[in-house]
C-alpha cells in the first residue's frame, strides 16, 4: 500500500463566520472559529480518519483561500 506524506486541506471563510477545511484526498471536514483552532481541529481530524499512524500522512498542508470583494 503506498504512503502519502502529505495531506492538503482547502481552507475558507464559513459564510456564518470562522472557517472550513475540506481535505483534497481524503473525506475529511471539519470548521472552527479562528485559525488557531482550525489548525488543531484538521489535525484531530486526520489523526480520527488514519486509525493506523503508520498510514497517517505526516505533513498537514493548509491552503487558504479567501474572496475579496470591493467597489471599482
Amino acid at each position: 500500500m503506498s504512503q502519502s506524506t502529505e495531506i492538503v486541506f482547502l481552507v475558507e471563510d464559513a459564510p456564518e463566520g470562522g472557517y472550513t477545511a475540506r481535505a483534497l484526498s481524503e473525506s475529511i471536514f471539519t470548521e472552527a472559529d479562528d485559525l488557531e483552532s482550525l489548525r488543531e481541529m484538521v489535525k484531530d481530524a486526520v489523526h480520527c480518519h488514519y486509525d493506523n499512524v503508520e498510514s497517517r500522512p505526516k505533513i498537514i498542508r493548509l491552503h487558504i483561500v479567501r474572496d475579496e470583494v470591493f467597489a471599482s
